[in-house]
């Protein structure tokens, strides 16, 4: 039996949870398990508490707020965090969902990439979620995958914040900003579209415009980012 419950558990939840305890303990990595009325968390393999340096009782009593603020980046929660949310909303218990999340633990600098996957882990009579099962894996820093997922959050944050200057483009410009990424001059971009070089010339001063764009590399990064290229 574990040492701890989190008093809002049944008790089939603690059997559950019990059930599956030695296994959790055995995974290559950090097995959380978060009851979905608060969104707290319900049980953590002796892996996470290690980093966090707490007992399972004082993991349990974090409230869901003082939890992701003291060992999660919100900028990438920011991406991630809605997707669980509509994951656990499409009641599928038989899917998973992964996604980067980076953490800081107690007396280390910096944050760490982990590449974490979400399950439902147990429904009520009605079939609606109860607990969550997410096993997550640290990324190794000096591993490729670390470096991409850096340039995902990079992407995604600029993509947030520059939504409201792309959705200004009519489709034909975002057409243009797609060869003008690729490098094509205005005569091949011409070409290919069947209008005329004048034509491309002002649809690109424009575009310039809306985006507030100075060099090929902004706007190389708008095209990656909005998934032109």
């Amino acid at each position: 039996m574990l040492s701890y419950y989190k008093p809002i558990l049944t008790s089939e939840m603690r059997r559950l949870i019990t059930q599956h305890s030695l296994s959790f303990e055995h995974l290559p990595g950090v097995v959380i398990v978060h009851e979905t009325q608060n969104w707290e968390v319900a049980y953590m393999n002796k892996r996470g508490l290690d980093q966090l340096k707490l007992s399972l009782e004082d993991v349990c009593e974090l409230s869901n707020t003082e939890y992701y603020h003291r060992y999660f980046n919100p900028e990438d929660a920011r991406d991630y965090v809605p997707k669980i949310i509509a994951f656990m909303e499409s009641n599928r218990h038989e899917d998973t969902l992964s996604y980067y999340q980076q953490l800081r633990f107690p007396d280390t600098d910096g944050w760490r990439w982990h590449l974490s996957s979400t399950k439902i882990f147990m429904k009520d009579d009605a079939g609606l979620p109860l607990l969550s099962l997410t096993i997550s894996i640290p990324i190794d820093a000096m591993h490729h995958m670390a470096a991409k997922a850096d340039r995902l959050l990079d992407e995604n944050n600029f993509l947030r914040n520059n939504y409201g200057s792309f959705s200004k483009l009519s489709k034909r410009e975002k057409t243009i900003l797609k060869e003008m990424a690729l490098g094509k001059s205005s005569n091949e971009i011409a070409n290919e579209l069947h209008i005329s070089p004048t034509t491309v010339d002002t649809h690109r001063r424009n575009i310039r415009d809306k985006l507030n764009t100075k060099s090929s590399f902004e706007i190389s990064k708008y095209a990656r980012a909005f998934d032109l290229i």
